[in-house]
C-alpha cells in the first residue's frame, strides 16, 4: 500500500512537470531568451541644462569621476539629440513622440491647441505605463515638469512660491507621475526650484511641507534613488527608475565647500576654457577635428581682460561646476547602491541632458510666476541684474544664471544654447552603461539618435509591447527607433533618417547629414552639411537651392503632422 502511494505521487509529479514544460514552450514573450536571461533593470538619468562638454568624458574640466566611469565602461554617443527645452524634452522622453504630439510644444501652460495643452496628451502612454504593463516595478525621483502650471498672480503667487501660503495641489493630480504609471515618486511638479527649499515638492501626491536645515535637493534626489534601488532590488520583478535631476538649471545654488573647489578654475576666462575643452574633446575621440572644427566664439568682440565683471562671472561658473560636481557625486551613490544590491551588472543606465547649457539670466526676469521674492523665512531674494559683487551666486538668497558667454563655452564645440535648435541647443552627451549587455567599453558611437528613441529602446530591452489602447483610450503610435542595433553593432545607422524640431519658432530638420535650421520665425533658413561641418560654420543654402527647397517642404509636412501651430 505504501509503495503504491509513492508510485501515484511520483506519477503526479511527472504529469505536473510535463504541464509546466508545455506551458513554458507555448509562451509568446517578445523576448525568446527571457527564461534563460533575466530582463535588465533600467535607469534613465536626466540632467537639466547640462552643457555638451561639461563632463570630463566629454572634454570638461569639472570633476565627474562617476559619470566618467560609466562612459569608460559603456558607450558614449556624439550625435544624440533632445528638443532644446526642459518640458518638451521630458514629454518626448516619456512618450516616444515629438513634444507637440505629446501635448507640450512650448511650455506647461494650456494654449488650447492640441500640441500646446501644457500637459501630457491623453492619447500617449508613458515609459512607466508601458513597462508596468510588462511586469516592471516603476519609480521616479526629481523633476516632473509635464503637468500644467498655473499663475495665481501678484502677492498670492509670491506667497505660494515662498512656502508662506499652502495649496493642496500644484497641478491636477491626475497628471502627476503616480497617475502616469509610476508606483513611487518623490520630486518637484513644477520646473524651477530653490535647491535648499524646493517649491512644488511632493511625495507620491502629498506636498512635502518642510525640509531639514541642511537640505540640498540634488543630494535628496540621489539619496531617494538609492532608497528606491534597495527596496526594488528585493523584488522578483525587474525595475525601472527615472531619475530627473534639476541640476545644473538656474538658480545657481550649491554647497559653499564644493564651490570653493572651483573658485580659481574659471578666472582664465571664456576663450581659454573653451579652447582647453575642445582640445580634450578631440583628444578623447568624441569628434574628429577635420569634421567638427571649433566654431567661432559667438562673442568675439568681448575680451575677458576687458570684462568688468570677472569676479562675478568666474564665481557664477564655479557654482555651475559645483552643481554638476554634486550631481556626479550622487551618480556615485546610485552606482554604489546597485553594487550593494548585486544589480549593477544587469542594469541599463542611460544618462543625458534635456537641452544644451542655458544662456538665461533670471535676474532680468525678477520675481514672479515660478521665481520667489522671498525665502520661507522672509529673507529677500536678490536678482542681480548688474552683477553686483555684494550679491554673488551660490546662496539661497540670489537667483542668477551663467549667461550667454558661458553657455557658448559649455556647449563647445557648437554654437548657441538652450531653446535654439542649432547643435549647441539640441545635442546632449549620452552615456549607456550595461555590463551584461554591451561588449565594447569606452567606445564613441556616431549614430544619429533622438530622445524619442528612448521609448522603443526601453521596450526592446524590457521585451515590452506598446499598447493600441490604454485605460479605454486609443493610443497614438510612438515615433522613435530603438538605438540598440546601432549601439551593439548589429545594424548600421539609417543614413537617410529624418528628424524634426520646432520650439517658439526656432526650427530645424535633419535628413541624413543635411540639416535645415533657422534661429526664429523672422530668420532665414540655413543649410549645413553635417558630414563635413558638424559645428554649423558654413551655411551652404545658396549653393544647394534644390536641397534647401526639398528640406523646407519636408519640414512643413512634419510640422503639419506633428500639430505645430503656426505662429506669426
Amino acid at each position: 500500500m505504501h509503495s503504491l502511494k509513492k508510485r501515484i505521487i511520483y506519477l503526479w509529479q511527472i504529469i505536473l512537470y510535463s504541464l509546466i514544460c508545455f506551458c513554458i514552450s507555448c509562451n509568446t514573450s517578445p523576448d525568446p531568451g527571457s527564461f534563460e536571461k533575466k530582463r535588465p533593470n533600467i535607469i534613465i538619468v536626466m540632467a537639466d541644462d547640462l552643457g555638451f562638454s561639461d563632463l570630463g568624458s566629454y572634454g570638461g574640466e569639472i570633476h565627474t569621476p562617476n559619470l566618467d566611469y560609466l562612459a569608460a565602461n559603456g558607450v558614449r554617443m556624439n550625435s544624440f539629440y533632445n528638443t532644446s527645452r526642459c518640458c518638451p524634452s521630458r514629454a518626448a522622453l516619456l512618450t516616444g513622440r515629438y513634444p507637440h504630439q505629446a501635448g507640450i510644444g512650448q511650455m506647461t501652460m494650456d494654449q488650447h491647441q492640441p500640441g500646446y495643452r501644457g500637459t501630457l496628451a491623453t492619447n500617449a502612454v508613458t515609459l512607466a505605463e508601458v513597462l508596468k504593463n510588462a511586469g516592471y516595478n516603476t519609480g521616479m525621483v526629481g523633476k516632473w515638469h509635464v503637468s500644467e502650471t498655473e499663475d495665481l498672480g501678484g502677492e498670492d503667487q509670491l506667497k505660494w512660491l515662498a512656502h508662506q501660503e499652502d495649496h493642496l495641489w500644484f497641478s491636477d493630480p491626475d497628471t502627476y507621475p503616480v497617475a502616469r504609471g509610476f508606483d513611487r515618486f518623490y520630486g518637484n511638479i513644477w520646473g524651477v526650484v530653490d535647491y535648499f527649499d524646493p517649491f512644488a515638492l511632493v511625495s507620491q501626491e502629498k506636498p512635502v511641507k518642510s525640509v531639514p536645515d541642511d537640505f540640498y535637493y540634488t543630494d535628496a534626489i540621489g539619496d531617494t534613488t538609492v532608497t528606491y534601488i534597495k527596496e526594488l532590488a528585493k523584488q522578483d520583478e525587474p525595475f525601472f527608475l527615472y531619475v530627473a535631476h534639476c541640476a545644473p538649471h538656474w538658480p545657481l545654488q550649491a554647497p559653499e565647500e564644493v564651490i570653493r573647489k572651483y573658485e580659481n578654475t574659471y578666472k582664465a576666462g571664456w576663450k581659454a576654457i573653451r579652447k582647453a575643452r575642445y582640445e580634450r574633446l578631440i583628444n578623447s575621440g568624441i569628434f574628429q577635428g577635420d569634421t567638427a572644427a571649433l566654431s567661432e566664439f559667438m562673442f568675439s568682440d568681448v575680451e575677458w581682460e576687458e570684462n568688468n565683471d570677472t569676479i562675478w562671472d568666474s564665481r557664477a561658473m564655479a557654482v555651475h561646476a559645483a552643481m554638476v560636481d554634486v550631481l556626479d557625486q550622487n551618480i556615485g551613490k546610485l552606482i554604489s547602491g546597485l553594487e550593494e544590491t548585486g544589480t549593477l551588472e544587469n542594469t541599463v543606465i542611460m544618462f543625458l541632458s534635456d537641452n544644451g547649457a542655458s544662456s538665461e539670466r533670471p535676474s532680468v526676469y525678477g520675481p514672479g510666476f515660478d521665481r520667489p521674492g522671498q525665502t520661507r523665512k522672509g529673507e529677500t531674494i536678490h536678482y542681480p541684474v548688474q552683477k553686483d559683487i555684494e550679491q554673488l551666486p551660490g546662496s539661497e538668497t540670489v537667483y542668477s544664471g551663467i549667461g550667454p558667454q558661458w553657455a557658448n563655452v559649455l556647449n563647445t564645440p557648437f554654437r548657441y544654447w538652450k531653446a535654439r535648435v542649432f547643435e549647441g541647443g539640441i545635442t546632449t552627451p549620452f552615456i549607456m552603461h550595461w555590463p551584461e549587455g554591451l561588449k565594447e567599453k569606452g567606445s564613441v558611437n556616431s549614430a544619429t539618435a533622438h530622445i524619442i528613441d528612448i521609448m522603443p529602446t526601453v521596450m526592446e530591452l524590457a521585451g515590452a509591447a506598446y499598447p493600441k489602447t490604454y485605460k479605454g483610450q486609443d493610443i497614438a503610435p510612438f515615433m522613435g527607433t530603438s538605438i540598440m542595433p546601432t549601439i551593439t553593432g548589429e545594424m548600421p545607422t539609417d543614413t537617410e533618417r529624418v528628424l524634426f524640431w520646432e520650439h517658439f519658432g526656432a526650427a530645424a530638420l535633419r535628413k541624413g547629414d543635411w540639416k535645415l535650421v533657422r534661429l526664429d520665425h523672422s530668420s532665414p533658413w540655413e543649410l549645413y552639411d553635417l558630414r563635413v561641418d558638424r559645428t554649423e560654420m558654413h551655411n551652404v543654402a545658396e549653393n544647394y537651392p534644390e536641397r534647401l527647397e526639398e528640406l523646407q517642404g519636408l519640414w512643413q509636412k512634419m510640422a503639419d503632422s506633428t500639430q505645430v501651430f503656426p505662429k506669426p
